[in-house]
Parts: structure tokens; C-alpha cells; sequence
């Protein structure tokens, strides 16, 4: 929910923009046609997406999920990252902005590695569950409603692979995470997943404040 890392300079942003990653043009192509957008600022920033990029190579990942797809800026990136046959499966409910996210898929080659389940995240997700999805995820990143995180974190590890990774996002939420105020649904789930995560014995994790704080676990 925030393209720049909270605090960090203006000189040092320009910098890592220069040098810190690279982005393909149809993705910077993307992010310039969200900006517009009332929600631009659901958009991951650009080293995150290179991240998550980076991070689909090091586990060498074939089978990814996403919760929280957008205009498809993440998804593009990790869809980029994948061998031919590769697969993400994205849960969303709006079939406007990932429209947007279709297009984007489509003039990118990489359509046929995406499915797009339309629906509330949560049943997506024991959908997959049902059907046997159990430990076939390398890889999923959860980008969505603050106050579902929770639920979607308990689905993941059972999908995700021992050896595979949960990337979240939104995890300092623009600092509200640290000493929700009463009645802060979203600021008191992210607090609560924090605490969840750094007891839980199920993974190894590091919480990187990289952009609105990113946390990478490893399911053990």
C-alpha cells in the first residue's frame, strides 16, 4: 500500500531507483497506467516486485499463489519469473481492475501461465485445499485485506511446500501495525499476524522494512 519505504530519503530513493533493480518496461508501463488509479496506492513498489522476481528464481518456484492481485503488478512480475510452465494461481474479487491485469498478462506472453479465481479469497483457498492442494505451492504472496491476513497465513501453510515461501505484504501498515488504536481492524490484525509469526515454530522469517514492511517466511 505504499510505493517508497517509510523515512527513507529522497536522494537515497533515487538512487536505488537507479541502480537497485531492474524493471522491465511493461511493468513500469503498468505501475504509470495504475497511478491514476484511486487505489494506485494498493500497488507494490518496484524493488518488490523484483524481489518477489528474485525470490521465484532462488526457490526455483513452478506453482505460486497470489491473494490480492489488482491491476497485476505483482503477479506480472512473478508470472515473468517463471519457466514456461510455470503456474500462479491469483484470488481477487474484482473483475474490473484485474481486468487490467488480464491485458497486461496477455501482452506479456504469459497468459497461459496465469488463472484468475474471482471470489472472496478465503473459499478460493480451501477450494485448493479440497481439491488436494495441500504442500503444491512453492510460493504465495498475500497482498490483500488487512483483516483477513490471519485466515489466508493458516490456508498458506498448509499449501505452501516445507522448503517454500509466504511473502506478506502491508506487515508495518504505515506504522498502525505497532500500537493499533482501538477499533483499528486492519492496524489489529497485522499487530496480531506479527506476533503469530514471530512464535511460530512452522517457519523461519525476517519482517525487511522494504516499502509499507514485507515479511519472507520458510515453511519449515
Amino acid at each position: 500500500m505504499t510505493s517508497t519505504t517509510q523515512g527513507r530519503p529522497d536522494e537515497i530513493h533515487a538512487y536505488i531507483e537507479r541502480v537497485g533493480y531492474r524493471e522491465p518496461a511493461i511493468l513500469a508501463r503498468l505501475r504509470e497506467e495504475t497511478a491514476p488509479h484511486p487505489d494506485a496506492g494498493m500497488q507494490i513498489a518496484p524493488e518488490q516486485g523484483a524481489l518477489l522476481a528474485l525470490l521465484v528464481e532462488i526457490v526455483g518456484a513452478r506453482r505460486c499463489l497470489e491473494i490480492g492481485t489488482f491491476t497485476g503488478y505483482s503477479s506480472l512480475a512473478v508470472a515473468l519469473a517463471l519457466p514456461p510452465d510455470g503456474r500462479l494461481v491469483c484470488c481477487d474479487v474484482s473483475a474490473e481492475s484485474t481486468g487490467t491485469a488480464r491485458r497486461y498478462w496477455a501482452e506479456a506472453g504469459v497468459a497461459d501461465r496465469v488463472e484468475l479465481r474471482l471470489g472472496p479469497a478465503a473459499a478460493t483457498l480451501d477450494t485448493l485445499l479440497e481439491a488436494g492442494g495441500a504442500g503444491t505451492f512453492d510460493l504465495a504472496f498475500i497482498d490483500a485485506d488487512k483483516p483477513g491476513y490471519p485466515g489466508y497465513w493458516e490456508r498458506c501453510l498448509r499449501l505452501v511446500r516445507r522448503g517454500g515461501l509466504i511473502v506478506l505484504d502491508n506487515m508495518l501498515f504505515h506504522g498502525r501495525a505497532v500500537d493499533p488504536a482501538p477499533g483499528d481492524a486492519s492496524g489489529g490484525a497485522i499487530n496480531a499476524l506479527n506476533a503469530t509469526i514471530a512464535a511460530d515454530e512452522r517457519v523461519s522469517f525476517v519482517l525487511l522494512g522494504i516499502a509499507d514492511g514485507m515479511t519472507l517466511a520458510r515453511v519449515r
